[in-house]
């Protein structure tokens, strides 16, 4: 197997099943009781809240675990707007675009339902990139919070998040960025982005799947989406994973020391992978933008077949890649990005996503891109 879906989720690191181990076995203690056990584990909390914030480039206080990206999304969409109500003055609306995660647009669809929120998308050129001056004459005097991800999920283009961050503060805006996408691959210091809360995802960077983070700068009014003990300073409350949090702070230390040098490569090999399918299968065409994409992400469509059954012949070659999120797997309905960009939706019902990791080798990459040749043209043998 060749696995190319390393946007749906990573292989577990193994530093960071080390890591994690000991606090599924002798440290099991809940960090909020005031025992030996407990304190043991209230103490490699905080330290793996230390190194992500330090990862990250902010204070510890900032730093809020989640069980996820989806959750991190929730939490500072929902949290951050209904916050601001809060504060002095009109804030019912919200700037997104028309491509972001189902997380942030369902969280954006629920403001509007159920708290009366007015929504604007923003609209994105044919590779997917916002432009500053569209997102500067969205932002009105009412607007609570704009938020852009930093990096597609499908097409991986890479949003001006440090120029767009500068539009909303000078708007006098809060930024909020899914970074999910992001982690391991993009510079994530968030004073040189600029932002006001950033989503991640552990699952993306090498850690195990249920656990996330969300940086929110701290004395921003933030309405939690969970009541009850008060934990991670009253942002999130319940039990915190320990041993999820440890991982996750793990990985992405890891990441962030390896980040140069695995990007280059990868890019370079993404380049090699992207110049092949094009040159041996004439009606791929590349989606995303061409260049200002993250280093492992090659998506394309292939008008004339079907998505899905290009990944089945793909499949049956040993290559394993996706139609798009995996969050939308086995949906019907064309891909909201593609669409949001401008393609129509036959020709989104095409999409194929192929995402290298950091262990991608070129001898994978090079049978992968032949693989697309053959299965694109026994698609189309079936459907002639």
């Amino acid at each position: 197997m060749i696995y190319l879906d390393n946007a749906a989720t990573t292989p577990v690191r193994r530093e960071a099943l080390e890591a994690m181990w000991p606090f599924l076995t002798g440290a099991f203690g809940n960090p909020s009781s005031h025992h030996r056990v407990g304190e043991a584990a209230a103490a490699a909390l905080q330290e793996a809240r230390r190194s992500v914030a330090l990862s990250l480039g902010c204070r510890a206080g900032d730093i809020v675990f989640t069980s996820g990206g989806t959750e991190a999304d929730n939490l500072a969409v929902k949290g951050l707007a209904l916050g601001a109500q809060q504060s002095p003055g009109a804030h019912g609306h919200i700037v997104t675009t028309a491509i972001e995660h189902e997380a942030v647009l369902e969280s954006c669809d629920y403001l509007s339902r159920r708290h009366g929120f007015e929504i604007t998308l923003v609209p994105t050129d044919a590779q997917g990139r916002v432009h500053p001056g569209d997102l500067r004459d969205a932002i009105r005097t009412d607007t609570a919070l704009v938020s852009v991800h930093y990096a597609n999920n499908e097409v991986g283009t890479i949003q001006l998040i440090a120029q767009l961050a500068a539009i909303a503060h000078a708007a006098g805006t809060l930024i909020h960025t899914d970074a999910v996408q992001a982690g391991g691959w993009l510079p994530l210091d968030v004073t040189e982005l600029g932002v006001d809360a950033m989503s991640l995802s552990g699952h993306k960077l090498g850690a195990p799947p249920g656990v996330g983070v969300l940086f929110v700068r701290g004395r921003l009014p933030l309405e939690p989406l969970l009541h009850g003990g008060g934990q991670e300073r009253g942002k999130r409350s319940g039990t915190e994973n320990v041993a999820g949090a440890v991982a996750f702070a793990t990985a992405l230390r890891l990441a962030t020391a390896e980040r140069a040098d695995v990007t280059q490569r990868t890019a370079l090999l993404r380049d090699d992978f992207i110049a092949t399918v094009l040159r041996q299968t004439p009606s791929a065409r590349l989606t995303g933008h061409p260049s200002e994409r993250l280093p492992g992400t090659a998506s394309f469509v292939f008008p004339g077949t079907s998505g899905e059954a290009v990944l089945l012949e793909l499949e049956r070659r040993g290559i394993v890649c996706s139609s798009g999120s995996a969050c939308a797997a086995g949906s019907d309905e064309a891909s909201h990005v593609l669409v949001g960009m401008g393609l129509t939706e036959d020709v989104a019902r095409t999409a194929v996503r192929f995402t290298l990791g950091t262990g991608t080798t070129v001898v994978e990459a090079t049978e992968a891109a032949a693989s697309v040749r053959d299965a694109v043209t026994a698609v189309r043998g079936i459907l002639a």
